[in-house]
This record gives C-alpha cells, structure tokens and sequence, in this order.
C-alpha cells in the first residue's frame, strides 16, 4: 500500500487528494485522447494527400471526431468537474444532452426518461457516472435506460443496461463502497470508485444487480436511510 492510500475503519480506502485529482484527470485524458489523436491523423492526411477521395475521407474523420472529443469533454466536465460552487443545483436536461453525445454509438442506445428538474450537483454527477458505469455492464453494446422518480432530495433513480452478455464488470461493486483489490486504486479503476464518493457526498445508496441474468442489468440509487 502506497502512502498515499489509507484502509480507514471497515477496509474503505481514503485516497490523498492530490492522487484522487491525479487519476481522474488521467481518465478524462483517457477518455478525450483517441478522438483527439484521430483528428490529428486526419490533419496529417490532408498535408500528405492529393487524392479528392482520401481528403475527403480525412474531412469526414475530422468532423466526427471533433465532435466526439468535444461530447466527451462537456461530459467529463460535469461528470468529474466542479461544474459550479458546492452547493449548486444543476439541470436533468442537461446532464441528458452530455450523457446522450457521451454514450449513443452503433452499438448503444440511450433511452432517457428522468423527469427534468434542477438537483444537488452530486445528485446528477453520480447519476453521469453510473450510466458510465452502466455502460460498462454492456460490453457488446444495447440499450441503456435512465428513470427517476421523486422530486427534490428525494429523487431516486434506476438505470436498466439491456444487451447481450450483459454482466457487472469485477470489483465494480467493492469499487463503489470504496473497497479496491489489493487495497490499491489505478487509473483503471478509478471511475467506480469515484462514483462511489459522489454517493456518500450526496447521501445516497447505490445498488447493482441483474434483472435477467445475462440480459439485463438494474442500477439504483436512492437518498440513504
């Protein structure tokens, strides 16, 4: 166990925040860096080509890429930023937009039907980062489905990841109540485990199961008793 990270009472690992910055910061590089180095082979293309197809082609990837590296950072800005002071209020629609640009793909379909009102800002960021998380439970793609129910601090919400395979990724459980294997956090691991801190900052309790094994998985997270 390195210095920095710490078991408190009952095995949850308490990271020093210097290294909790440090590895989120790495996942967001992580998740901006391949559309971004897409446009740049793209830009060398258009330097080194002559031929009208492959420049067309080289425009085609520059378009789509920059759009998808600047979902990723609206996404990433709200899902892990401070997205305004502590006690802000931040808006369902908009966590829908950036959530919609981060996740819909060939492969996944958001369906969002969380009613849209303004929530705590943990409330939402947790909620960014389970369908984060819920993405994950859908490694061959399919639907994901977002609902609430409830108003204010008492909004519950459920996440339903629907596709084939579907299955909770390992440790992702321990990684949310703030346990890690071997005691250590990584960049790998480090989304989970950050969502788990958003739940107990916004005093709320997640849970993750399968409805159909296989088939379909169920997120929920509701204010904590």
């Amino acid at each position: 166990m390195s210095t920095s990270e710490e078991s408190a009472p009952g095995g949850v690992i308490t990271l020093d925040g210097l290294d909790l910055a440090a590895l989120v910061a790495s996942r967001v590089c992580h998740d901006v860096i391949s559309p971004v180095g897409a446009i740049v082979n793209g830009l060398e293309i258009l330097e080194d080509e002559k031929d009208e197809g492959m420049r067309g082609f080289a425009f085609e990837l520059i378009k789509k890429s920059a759009a998808q590296a600047s979902a990723r950072l609206q996404f990433c800005r709200i899902a892990f930023g401070a997205a305004g002071s502590a006690a802000a209020m931040l808006d369902l629609g908009d966590a829908e937009q950036v959530a919609r640009g981060f996740v819909e793909d060939d492969k996944t379909k958001l369906v969002w039907e969380a009613e849209r009102q303004l929530l705590p800002k943990n409330a939402v960021k947790l909620l960014l980062n389970l369908v984060l998380v819920a993405t994950t439970t859908v490694p061959r793609g399919g639907e994901i489905k977002v609902t609430s129910s409830g108003q204010a601090e008492a909004t519950e919400f459920a996440i339903v990841a629907a596709g084939p395979n579907a299955r909770v990724p390992a440790n992702v459980l321990e990684l949310l109540s703030g346990r890690a294997p071997e005691d250590r956090v990584d960049a790998h691991v480090i989304q989970p485990f950050y969502a788990g801190l958003v739940a107990r900052a916004a005093g709320m309790t997640v849970t993750i199961e399968p409805e159909i094994e296989g088939e379909r998985i169920v997120t929920r997270a509701k204010p904590s008793v």
